[in-house]
């Protein structure tokens, strides 16, 4: 037998195919992550973009489309505000059922003074089936203990 022959992916640009909540690498790009809390989910469904990142935005209002699982969803980031956001987030947080705990990873794909487009990467923090019976709230007073 011959020794395995190995692809050089330096000079490829592989694609590679992802269906259901699968992950991928990031690609290098610039990108922010957030984890859901109630003022991001219902009732309130602000998205405040981290000011670390926000740095790097336009301080103006610009179209914006975030992308997960092939589709999309159009929204505005605002950047003149003191706190830089995107508007009409509830749409997106409710088609992808998103709940307090889960996490979003935003992975700045385009950026310019006319649009943004991030693509979406969704960690879901559900908490397995076996511990609800341990839950008795939501605060740091009442943690779930694993033994």
């Amino acid at each position: 037998m011959g020794e395995p022959q190995m692809e050089d992916l330096s000079t490829s640009n592989p694609v590679i195919e992802l269906e259901g909540d699968e992950f991928w690498p990031l690609s290098g790009k610039p990108f922010f992550d957030v984890v859901l809390t109630k003022t991001t989910i219902k009732p309130m469904y602000q998205l405040v973009v981290p000011g670390k990142f926000s740095a790097t935005l336009p301080s103006c209002s610009i179209p914006t489309v975030l992308t997960f699982q092939g589709k999309n969803w159009e929204m505005t980031y605002h950047g003149s505000s003191n706190y830089k956001k995107l508007d009409n987030w509830k749409v997106f947080a409710i088609d992808n059922n998103l709940k307090v705990g889960d996490a979003c990873v935003f992975e700045q794909l385009e950026c310019s003074s006319t649009r943004l487009v991030f693509r979406v990467q969704i960690l879901r923090g559900d908490i397995p089936s076996e511990f609800l019976d341990r839950l008795d709230g939501d605060n740091v007073d009442t943690p779930i203990v694993l033994e």
